[in-house]
């Protein structure tokens, strides 16, 4: 398994990377929600031990199962929401033994790794209208099964992974730009429909989340309370912060004015606590993880590793931007975490697994 590589090739810098935003990340979380740390901490040691091992193990070899791949995903959502745990008004979770597992943070990364191989045999026929056609029609039913849970944020973020590995697997413009003259003003007529009283494509909560965000003074005491203290708690850490674990009377975290701190408002935390530079230093490691993703991708050596790399650089880049978008109110409130920073075990764990992929791809990547 292991003659074969050049070690010299090896991506040490990645791992050292994601291993040091996951211990931030533990920090942060610790802070937000002390009981929860330990959680993470083993979510972190076995995020690593996969990934290392996965890391030695040819992505070709994985790439042959990619028909199961798809199943496995499309399974794992179908029996979520037959026999997942409800909470919040959703149903997103298997729940063992005390801990939850959210089936659609591993989907993300099974579905780069089944368009990976998927595009790769059919890249001289990517241009086709029946290749189009039949993408379009695979990616339908996890985006619905996802979409029904309900988890709008998660069924977007899907569409954007297929959106990148579409375009890095050789979609020609010639199809990219009618595309896009369709969809821009479709997103137009969505928005405006479904702000209407009596719309039925989102449910209550998901309607009234886009109007805080369009006009939180109305809503300033429900739907918009979050994002508002979000804002707050950033502003309030200035230039380094308050520290972490801090003690501070007028904390915006110890007043308890961030619900599920640790989760999708952490960034709140990290902007209150380490304050600008913190923040900086944040955005930064994110930058460099998927900037590194992105130089694995260009230096693959076929299409499948290339996708693979460059749907996990585009999978941590566009989850960082949304994520940082709501706890600033750039973006309405959707719910997505922060990659590696977040708590959650499952997310937590996925992203190391699509990480000891790429590792894989960098080991074979061509000499330039």
């Amino acid at each position: 398994m292991f003659e074969n590589y050049d070690f010299g090739k090896y991506g040490f810098f990645l791992v050292l990377s994601c291993i040091m935003a996951s211990i931030l990340g533990v920090l942060l979380i610790g802070s937000a929600k002390e009981e929860l740390q330990v959680n993470q901490v083993q979510g972190l040691v076995i995020g690593v031990i996969v990934m290392m091992i996965l890391s030695f193990i040819d992505y070709h070899i994985i790439l042959k199962f990619y028909i199961a791949i798809y199943g496995i995903a499309i399974a794992l959502l179908i029996a979520v929401k037959l026999y997942g745990a409800s909470g919040g008004g959703a149903s997103r979770w298997f729940v063992f033994m005390g801990l939850r597992f959210q089936p659609s943070e591993l989907v993300k990364i099974l579905l780069i790794l089944f368009y990976a191989q998927f595009i790769m045999k059919h890249k001289d026929n990517i241009n086709t209208l029946r290749f189009l056609l039949l993408s379009v029609l695979l990616i339908l039913p996890p985006f619905y099964l996802i979409f029904d849970q309900p988890d709008l944020s998660t069924s977007i973020m899907i569409l954007a992974i297929f959106a990148t590995v579409m375009l890095i697997g050789g979609l020609s413009f010639k199809v990219i730009i009618p595309v896009i003259v369709v969809i821009v003003p479709s997103v137009i007529i969505f928005l405006n429909f479904v702000m209407q009283p009596d719309q039925s494509i989102l449910n209550d909560y998901q309607q009234k989340r886009i109007l805080a965000w369009l006009q939180p003074e109305q809503y300033a005491s429900t739907e918009a309370y979050q994002q508002l203290n979000s804002i707050t708690a950033i502003g309030s850490g200035q230039l380094t912060g308050k520290g972490l674990n801090n003690n501070v009377i007028s904390s915006v975290k110890n007043g308890n004015f961030i619900s599920e701190a640790q989760t999708d408002f952490i960034f709140s935390i990290a902007g209150e606590e380490l304050g600008f530079v913190g923040c900086c230093g944040i955005i930064i490691l994110l930058f460099i993880i998927v900037l590194q993703c992105i130089i694995i991708a260009w230096t693959a050596k076929d299409t499948a590793g290339m996708i693979i790399a460059g749907g996990m650089a585009g999978l941590v880049g566009f989850q960082t931007f949304i994520n940082i978008g709501v706890t600033t109110m750039i973006l309405p409130d959707t719910g997505l975490p922060l990659p590696f920073f977040s708590y959650g075990q499952t997310s937590l764990i996925s992203l190391l697994i699509g990480m000891g992929v790429v590792l894989n791809v960098k080991l074979q990547s061509l000499d330039f």
